[in-house]
């Protein structure tokens, strides 16, 4: 079954070439073992490092914001840089978080879920839903939440360290996903939907791929994957836009789940992938400070553009 949990444990995975991959996983394991707020302080030391020290991800961050933003004065543009670089250090500790943390220890992390009754009433009709969601700096914990709300599958794209390869699949698999597919296993996705699953998936990142089109994203034309528009015509699944935000404070975390998308799939392709944009980027609009900025997600340029990075 797509999606099952790796087996048996791969012995050459233990050679001294992967011992820096283990000692990063025994350190998301303690991190793990925190109290939530301690791990939220854990993360903001982190964001002050990035801030200091992140040079290459400023750029690529500062750079996307300018193009996204460009009516923002210096002053906004600055802070909302640096909040966004802050944040990345919570997105370390929040990995560690939605992978390792034990079912038991999982209440203490506040949590609040908008709108699942949109969700349970697409799974009533029979077909399936997906969650189109953005690259938030928090999209591990709320897929890890999400999945403990309902029964979720995801789309993902493999490591390139085949120790964490192999450890946070099994540790999605094992904690809160129904199954996990590769972004090129198009059938067993759809074969998903088509039994009335739910699928998480995030379309939002420059995938470098040949059934991309150049549709807007905030206004700039962004090399964008076609996945979403052919995932639900031929699966005649639904798609409902999938929010999610972290409070102030430590108060925790906001899933918001809107109702499924009226007429899509269309017919145009292009007017698909470009609404499917549009709706990511009212979701980046409420909290521009915790997307993942630092992709450089205007890499792939029309042909006879320029670079931008």
């Amino acid at each position: 079954m797509p999606g099952a949990i790796p087996k048996p444990f791969p012995s050459h995975l233990l050679g001294p070439r992967h011992w820096g991959a283990w000692l990063g996983l025994g350190m998301a394991k303690l991190i793990a073992m925190l109290p939530y707020p301690a791990q939220m302080w854990l993360g903001r030391r982190l964001g002050a490092l990035t801030v200091r020290w992140g040079s290459s991800r400023r750029k690529v961050a500062d750079r996307n914001l300018a193009l996204c933003f460009p009516d923002l004065p210096p002053d906004q543009h600055a802070a909302l840089l640096e909040a966004n670089l802050r944040d990345m250090g919570l997105m370390a500790v929040e990995f560690a978080l939605g992978w390792m943390t034990p079912r038991r220890a999982w209440p203490r992390v506040p949590t609040r879920i908008e709108g699942l009754e949109h969700l349970q009433a697409a799974l009533a009709t029979g077909r399936g839903a997906i969650l189109v969601g953005g690259h938030f700096s928090h999209l591990e914990i709320a897929a890890r939440m999400i999945g403990n709300a309902t029964t979720v599958a995801g789309m993902y794209r493999r490591m390139d360290s085949e120790v964490f390869e192999w450890a946070v699949l099994r540790a999605r698999l094992k904690r809160y996903a129904y199954a996990m597919f590769e972004k090129d296993d198009l059938r067993g996705t759809v074969r998903h939907l088509k039994q009335g699953g739910t699928l998480w998936y995030a379309p939002d990142q420059d995938m470098r791929s040949k059934d991309s089109r150049f549709v807007p994203f905030f206004g700039v034309p962004a090399a964008t994957i076609t996945a979403t528009h052919h995932l639900a015509r031929m699966s005649n699944a639904l798609v409902l836009p999938f929010q999610h935000q972290r409070l102030p404070d430590n108060a925790g975390y906001v899933l918001r789940l809107g109702p499924p998308l009226e007429n899509f799939p269309s017919q145009d392709v292009d007017a698909d992938t470009a609404r499917i944009n549009l709706c990511i980027e009212q979701m980046v609009r409420k909290a521009p400070e915790q997307y993942l900025w630092v992709h450089k997600r205007f890499k792939t340029r029309p042909p006879g553009e320029p670079g931008i990075y």
